[in-house]
């Protein structure tokens, strides 16, 4: 009886998985953060908030918030080896919101990010002619309103009904934009075809889990420096390149008096980081138990800046070469988000020679910065709800079927957003499901918890079990003091200086809508105090015993074959032969 049980029992559960080597790690990690905000909202950022000075603040907010909160979610993942709710279910119970909080994110994010990517598309495909569709009026979708564009010339900016040919590509042919988010109307089968497109391509990267995901990062991950290293050598032999780059980079110190330059500055570090979302914890799970992931935060980090920061030359070179062509000022011509991508660069793509060559590189770019974002994203949620439930989902084939659920399940739901009122819903989620008030929010608790709750120090020790050294004091203090209160004063300021949301400063959105937003960001935000309550609620005994029954980890270290290169401060720290012996006993149980 005992042999067939354990027959039975034997199948049922497969193996977790790992990186094949930390090359696939840094690089998945990599192409997660580095995505379509490097390219399209920090350069805008940076000259909007005083171009050179508002690295200022971005700097202290990458010391004191992004460095300390990456390190603490990529350690957490690598010292628990679990996702995003259940690595907070073993260090601190009642703090398990955190991670149901981050799941709510990331599923908005799932569905509406990959939208972008069937955008981009729709321009790569409609890049293989001669002319660039819109570069020149007289096709279908095209007005008696639109006037091409005209070099040194800004007349068709004279008027007010004049429009330009990318404008009403972008409005008329791609989006068929209605007159509000009120008026939903028909789908674009265009767009549903390149949607389709982009999450198959987005399944067959994970549906293997770290086995296909690290194999395809090599490319994915890659191949748009190669795109922004093209881009940005013909950029800066642009003529008016050099004005572009100065109008980016010319500092105004007077502008650091505003606190929405410091606001800007917190939210782009933690977009441009994956802060908050669980994908960083799900990333570092699959570390092997001694890797250095301290040394990786900061390379990770620093790369993630720097590459920003380089971003801004290839795309303010090419603006200021569009606003010489045109005659008008950078400002006129700056834009961020799908602004830059789908209207700013393609007008000036199509001011170049072998304009249809440039486009084509351009949207690889796009689809490819933005592809290892969204899979990886995927891969976080689906390591989360393994994790959660591994008797289920770690069973032969139920990976690869819970992948393709969530796929079909966010196409489905993505189809709202290609609709004619799409981008009204678009900007909805982007502006309040993801928004930065979010995160703040998440962050700040996850700093507390660790700092205080857990303990600074005895997370220390967790780090130095698996890297066989302390980090630097400061990320500590860090995460007990500095980051906390950063990221409540400029959560309090969001909310203080909140304001509606419009539609190219034009469409103003319905009170309803609004509301429906605030019940998006709330949705997040709301599982933190929620699964607090419930934890006390639902634990016998007093509130002190309940308290310190919920703040207790309940961690067991994954299996660790001692590393003889590691050399602890403590020796008595390294785990003993036993304790090994006990883990992988407890592990290789179903």
């Amino acid at each position: 009886m005992e042999k067939k049980e354990f027959e039975e029992c034997k199948p049922e559960i497969m193996a977790r998985g790992h990186w094949n080597n930390k090359l696939e790690f840094l690089l998945s990690v990599a192409g997660e953060i580095i995505g379509l905000g490097n390219v399209w909202r920090f350069p805008y950022l940076c000259y909007k908030n005083g171009g050179g000075a508002f690295l200022i603040p971005y700097l202290i907010f990458l010391f004191t918030c992004g460095i300390p909160l990456f390190v603490l979610e990529i350690s957490i993942g690598q010292y628990t080896s679990q996702g995003t709710i259940t690595c907070w279910r073993r260090l601190c119970p009642i703090f398990e919101g955190i991670g149901y909080a981050s799941l709510v994110i990331v599923i908005f994010m799932n569905t509406y990010y990959i939208i972008v990517l069937a955008w981009a598309f729709f321009y790569l495909f409609s890049s293989f002619t001669t002319n660039l569709p819109w570069a020149s009026c007289g096709h279908e979708w095209n007005t008696d309103n639109c006037v091409e564009f005209q070099r040194n010339d800004s007349s068709f900016n004279t008027t007010a009904k004049t429009t330009s040919p990318v404008n009403e590509f972008w409005e008329r042919h791609v989006l068929h934009i209605s007159d509000g988010i009120e008026n939903i109307g028909n789908i674009q089968w265009r767009l549903a075809l390149c949607l389709l497109l982009a999450w198959m391509i987005c399944y067959f990267c994970i549906w293997k889990g770290v086995k296909s995901t690290g194999k395809v990062v090599y490319f994915t991950a890659t191949f748009p420096y190669l795109m922004l290293l093209v881009l940005l050598i013909r950029g800066v032999t642009l003529p008016g390149a050099l004005q572009g780059i100065q109008f980016y980079l010319y500092p105004d110190l007077s502008r650091l008096k505003d606190p929405q330059v410091w606001m800007d500055a917190g939210t782009q570090i933690f977009f441009s980081f994956a802060l908050c979302g669980g994908c960083n914890t799900a990333l570092g799970s699959y570390n092997k138990y001694n890797n250095n992931c301290y040394i990786d935060s900061f390379a990770l980090c620093f790369l993630n800046s720097g590459t920003s920061f380089v971003a801004g030359f290839a795309i303010f070179s090419v603006l200021g070469f569009m606003a010489q062509e045109q005659g008008v000022p950078i400002s006129e011509v700056a834009e961020s988000g799908p602004g830059l991508a789908f209207i700013a660069y393609p007008r000036a793509i199509s001011m170049m020679p072998f304009s249809s060559l440039w486009a084509c590189f351009f949207f690889l770019m796009i689809i490819l910065l933005g592809l290892d974002s969204q899979f990886v994203g995927v891969e976080g949620l689906g390591t989360t709800v393994i994790d959660m439930y591994p008797n289920i989902f770690r069973q032969k084939n139920r990976r690869e079927l819970l992948m393709l659920f969530f796929s079909i399940f966010s196409y489905l739901i993505g189809l709202i957003m290609l609709t004619e009122g799409g981008v009204y819903v678009f900007q909805l989620l982007d502006y309040y499901a993801a928004s930065g008030m979010c995160l703040l929010f998440i962050a700040m608790f996850e700093s507390i918890c660790i700092g205080w709750v857990y303990g600074a120090d005895k997370f220390y020790h967790n780090i130095e079990h698996m890297i066989g050294y302390r980090p630097l004091p400061l990320i500590k203090y860090c995460w007990q003091f500095v980051t906390p209160a950063l990221c409540l004063a400029t959560f309090l300021f969001s909310v203080i200086k909140y304001t509606p949301l419009t539609y190219n400063k034009k469409y103003v959105y319905p009170s309803w809508a609004d509301a429906v937003g605030w019940m998006l960001a709330i949705s997040s935000i709301i599982c933190i105090p929620l699964w607090i309550i419930y934890k006390l609620c639902s634990v016998k005994g007093s509130l002190t015993e309940r308290l310190r029954q919920l703040t207790s980890p309940d961690v067991e270290l994954p299996q660790w074959q001692p590393d003889p290169k590691i050399v602890f401060s403590d020796p008595s720290q390294r785990p003993s032969e036993a304790a090994h012996l006990t883990i992988a006993v407890q592990e290789s149980r179903c």
